[in-house]
């Protein structure tokens, strides 16, 4: 593994031309980023997961683990492909702050626009060798999204009792009542898969490799658990017996309760992963480089009771360890894939142990390092190695300028006598330097480090926030990335050896 780096951002971060949309997509924001990545000397582009956004619009609560979030499709492409008008859009109210994502207004606007899409389009040979390939999750997703759909979008658990189990006689009756609503589902997939393989050739041919995100856990209200309902520790109403999240740590004093589905790992083993492979497939089209969110729980994972209204009542139980990961070594295609373990959090010893049996790099987080206590620690350059992948903070950290301002004298004394800036050199581009001068081989720096901004974190694990201070809904203004930036970023680069 070469010496490199890169940055993380968030493709609904990403600016739009000219404000609309109000939300990044896979057009020519995308393709801009790209070329602004390069032109700074960066080799690696982090995203978060890509898939259709569910609860609180987190893309950690996806309602596929295999499709792709219709709200990312460019809508320039599209008038590109006589499906639309620029006029339909151009003057349509996606919200007057740019630097947020309205998620309510945006989806009620772009998903009438894909179905006006949708009408116009007619079948080409390059569909229906969509439909055809992805059929295993495709047909199951659109089924799905048609269904809730048309029950006000609650949850699966709460539909009438024979679709809710998937009764022969009832899917029937759906594929047929919603035949339409089905194929517009489809056709949306095939926009952003379609798009998607667009934006990564164009990466790859500039040299940029992008690194994707996957969340371990499936979202309760999700197609893949609606369909494998015996893959995951469920009650006889589809509702979880367990569920999903972590004990006190540092970010929270009760935990933190995710309330996803835990998987029966044991009916799991038997069929030799299956699941787990698909996934790891489609993730290894989509992307250059996997990092598998919260790793830690294929070794152990914390189970809570359901119904739990925080994460202090839970215990560890045992996951698929080292099995898993060599059952998919096995498959040719994933054999050699470049994997990256978030391995962050409480970790026991087992979990160190799994982590050296991968041969995955794991993380280390810069902002983790300083300390009110002034003590040393694993998140340290100087105590890294070099199969690292190293930041300044991740999408659920504050962004090293706010947490140095809100951690009190002594953190921020501590952070400032380590990096030491040099004169006129802000404290943020002193710690990008040294994760940059480490031996970790991957640097990641968040976007929001790199432009060296304060209150604009992406998300607070444990909490549902909206509005433009909300979760998950920052955005980069246009024309941020400024080419005194680049410059910089060029330079240390080049400087590092990177």
């Amino acid at each position: 593994m070469k010496r490199t780096c890169g940055v993380l951002l968030h493709i609904t971060s990403l600016p739009s031309q000219g404000g609309i949309e109000g939300i990044g997509t896979l057009g020519k924001s995308a393709q801009d980023f790209i070329d602004t990545l390069k032109a700074a000397g960066q080799k690696y582009w982090q995203v978060l997961p890509t898939g259709p956004v569910g609860y609180g619009n987190s893309p950690y609560q996806s309602y596929s683990a295999f499709a792709g979030e219709p709200l990312l499709i460019d809508l320039d492409d599209l008038v590109e492909n006589g499906l639309l008008t620029k006029s339909q859009y151009e003057d349509a109210d996606f919200g007057a702050d740019p630097t947020y994502v309205d998620f309510e207004r945006v989806s009620r606007i772009k998903m009438q626009l894909l179905s006006e899409a949708f009408a116009k389009f007619e079948e080409d040979a390059g569909y229906l060798a969509f439909i055809k390939k992805e059929a295993d999750w495709l047909d199951d997703y659109a089924l799905f999204m048609a269904v809730k759909e048309s029950n006000d979008n609650i949850a699966w658990t709460e539909w009438d009792e024979d679709i809710r189990f998937r009764k022969e006689k009832a899917v029937d009756e759906m594929l047929d009542k919603h035949e339409q609503r089905i194929k517009f589902w489809k056709i949306t997939q095939y926009f952003f898969y379609r798009q998607w393989s667009k934006l990564r050739l164009y990466a790859n041919a500039n040299d940029v490799k992008i690194i994707g995100d996957i969340p371990i856990y499936a979202a309760p209200d999700s197609s893949d658990v609606w369909t494998n309902r015996d893959l995951f520790m469920l009650d006889t109403t589809g509702k979880p017996r367990k569920v999903a999240g972590v004990p006190p740590d540092y970010f929270s004093e009760t935990g933190q309760l995710w309330g996803n589905p835990l998987y029966d790992w044991a009916k799991m083993k038997a069929d030799g992963y299956r699941w787990w492979i698909k996934r790891f497939k489609k993730a290894a089209q989509l992307y250059d480089t996997i990092r598998i969110d919260h790793f830690r729980a294929f070794d152990t994972y914390y189970a809570i009771p359901y119904g739990e209204k925080t994460a202090v009542k839970g215990a560890w139980e045992q996951g698929p360890g080292m099995d898993l990961f060599e059952a998919i070594k096995k498959d040719e295609e994933l054999a050699d894939f470049p994997i990256i373990a978030e391995d962050l959090g409480e970790l026991f010893d087992s979990v160190k142990v799994l982590l050296e049996q991968t041969g995955f790099p794991g993380m280390k987080i810069l902002q983790f390092g300083f300390n009110g206590d002034n003590q040393d620690n694993e998140h340290l350059p100087h105590n890294y190695n070099s199969n690292m992948v190293v930041y300044t903070g991740t999408h659920d950290n504050s962004t090293v300028v706010g947490y140095l301002k809100s951690g009190g004298k002594a953190v921020h004394d501590m952070a400032k006598n380590y990096v030491s800036p040099r004169l006129f050199e802000g404290i943020h581009w002193a710690c990008i330097r040294s994760l940059y001068a480490s031996c970790a081989n991957i640097v990641l720096i968040p976007m929001q480090d790199v432009l060296g901004l304060n209150d604009k974190r992406f998300n607070t694990p444990g909490t549902i926030k909206s509005g433009a201070n909300g979760n998950w809904v920052w955005r980069m203004k246009s024309g941020a990335f400024k080419k005194s930036t680049v410059k910089k970023l060029k330079e240390l680069s080049e400087i590092y050896f990177r």
